[in-house]
């Protein structure tokens, strides 16, 4: 059986509590706050489950330092992806470029009367181009591309550092 050393373990148990603050941030502000969530939101909860469930797993299952550092790069890699979905959210919400139309409000416009009643019968998605909450001009978005970003860094550094 692998030696698993518990100061190995740190890095992930800190990953794993920040993504317990940023989904917990998420579902918060969603069923407590009141915001609903965009589809680029629900994109970016995905890889802070992710690393979630892999720090979870792997600080919880006896392992070698080595297969931890693994875990820790590729931590780093889904967490870069996170960080990735929510910068082109901010961008969307920043006017930088324009966001997908399922998300944007930009829809073709009903052709016949029977198209526009189905079209008023169904819920409006929540638009990814409106900042429903920010503190200091930065959107939930935008914090949730400093929350990644930072914690990939933190997950290479250590990962790469210990190799």
């Amino acid at each position: 059986m692998p030696s698993s050393d518990s100061r190995s373990n740190t890095p992930l148990l800190c990953l794993l509590v920040v993504a317990v603050i940023a989904l917990g941030s998420a579902y918060g502000s969603q069923y407590f706050g009141g915001l609903q969530p965009c589809k680029l939101c629900l994109y970016q909860r995905w890889p802070w489950w992710t690393v979630f469930s892999l720090a979870g797993l792997t600080s919880v299952l006896p392992v070698s330092v080595e297969m931890t550092n693994r875990m820790l790069i590729l931590i780093g890699i889904v967490l870069i992806v996170g960080c990735a979905i929510a910068f082109y959210q901010t961008g969307i919400e920043q006017k930088w470029w324009p966001g997908p139309a399922t998300c944007s409000g930009v829809e073709e416009l009903p052709k016949t009367l029977s198209e526009l009643h189905l079209n008023l019968q169904r819920s409006t998605p929540t638009r990814c181009d409106k900042i429903p909450w920010s503190f200091m001009g930065i959107s939930m978005a935008g914090y949730n591309a400093i929350a990644s970003g930072t914690a990939s860094i933190f997950a290479f550094i250590i990962g790469l550092k210990r190799n």
